[in-house]
């Protein structure tokens, strides 16, 4: 089978097949995340394990990110094969929560979780490399790409919140199993990418993105953004369910933020600031948004509260990926999206096991520690913004 990277357009209706075979992607994959992120703690506590052992499960996404996820990023890249490798590690993956689902014990559910998440986790970054270069290919837009992976973690969520109210929670393990499944199913459905019309300018840093100082920067603030999620991601859930808030509210509240989300996604083509400012705002936003949550809320104002997601994540994604298109050449992207997941594993993973750590003592007390996090990201895109308007030439351009 030839490179993907190889094989011709053959037809105007390229774009469109593209499209929907990704846009379905993402809606599986994410699916699986809106089923995973709001419930997985709920099901390990079901089966009694505690708070301690919960945050370093939890962290073990996090750390695959920094360890495994960069090599497999790495080889999918120099064989020119992400779609047959965004297939692998579906499959592996839907296997592996199936394993998981079958231990209790929480060092074994720890091993079985960390072998999942040595496969799971390069599937986000894989899909993201993939979809940039269908965007330098056939000129499309990120966000409307990616809101179907929104919409269907709204779907994943509302799902599972109905089914916490009628099934134990011992056994949600099997409905992100399935989710799981349900991607790996998808997956075959990828298009074959195709090569860039025209060949990227060389931007510094060149097959080295790590030499680029503005590279860095990028995916370190964005890390620090993003990471200050970490303890709304493992313990949002619980505190919930402790306040005496139902499965089904639950989910909802996770719906409304994925809901604004998807509006920043949707939208996201006629903002016209540029990246970086888009990036300081999502982190400021998320500043905000864990000092209020720190103040232990009523549903009423956690659900106001709830569609800053769309700000906290949507906004600083979508800027992110604006950055990188414009200083990471098309044929390393996918690289470069290793060394940003290796990045924000690292502040993730040390940000999710200190919050269990502070939560257990603390509470909602972990959430100043949160806003902390996105405001030292948001000051050093700010003080940065010199030094990202270098280049400000798309490394992505001719499509």
């Amino acid at each position: 089978m030839p490179p993907e990277s190889q094989i011709p357009s053959t037809s105007e209706a390229a774009p469109r097949r593209f499209a929907a075979s990704l846009g379905s992607f993402y809606g599986a994959l994410f699916g699986l995340s809106g089923t995973h992120l709001p419930f997985f703690p709920v099901w390990l506590k079901a089966i009694g394990i505690d708070a301690a052992w919960i945050g370093i499960i939890i962290a073990v996404p996090a750390v695959t990110r920094f360890t495994v996820l960069p090599i497999v990023t790495a080889l999918a890249e120099r064989g020119q094969v992400l779609r047959g490798a965004m297939i692998v590690t579906a499959f592996a993956t839907a296997l592996g929560f199936a394993v998981v689902g079958t231990q209790q014990a929480p060092l074994a559910v720890f091993l079985a979780y960390a072998c999942t998440a040595c496969v799971w986790t390069p599937m986000v970054p894989l899909t993201d490399a993939y979809a940039l270069r269908g965007v330098a290919r056939y000129g499309l837009d990120y966000g409307p790409l990616r809101l179907w992976g929104s919409a269907a973690f709204v779907i994943g969520a509302l799902v599972c919140g109905l089914l916490v109210d009628v099934i134990a929670p011992r056994h949600l393990i099997w409905v992100i199993a399935a989710a799981a499944a349900l991607s790996a199913a998808v997956s075959l459905g990828l298009r074959r990418l195709e090569q860039p019309r025209t060949v990227p300018a060389a931007q510094p840093g060149g097959s080295a993105p790590l030499r680029e100082p503005g590279f860095v920067v990028i995916i370190v603030a964005a890390a620090l953004i993003q990471g200050s999620h970490a303890a709304y991601y493992t313990f949002a859930s619980i505190t919930w369910q402790s306040f005496g808030v139902g499965g089904l509210t639950i989910a909802g509240l996770w719906a409304l933020g994925v809901m604004a989300e998807i509006v920043v996604f949707a939208l996201s083509p006629r903002f016209s600031l540029p990246p970086s400012v888009l990036t300081v705002i999502g982190g400021l936003c998320a500043a905000t948004r864990w000092l209020i949550t720190a103040q232990q809320p009523p549903v009423a104002v956690l659900a106001v509260v709830q569609l800053a997601h769309g700000l906290t994540f949507g906004l600083t994604q979508v800027g992110t990926m604006g950055l990188l298109m414009r200083r990471v050449p098309i044929q390393v992207m996918a690289r470069g999206q290793g060394y940003f997941a290796a990045c924000s594993g690292v502040v993730a993973s040390g940000a999710s096991i200190l919050s269990g750590a502070i939560y257990s003592r603390y509470g909602q007390g972990v959430y100043y520690v949160m806003a902390a996090m996105a405001l030292s990201g948001a000051v050093l895109m700010w003080l940065s913004r010199g030094l990202l308007r270098d280049h400000p030439q798309s490394a992505a351009s001719g499509g």
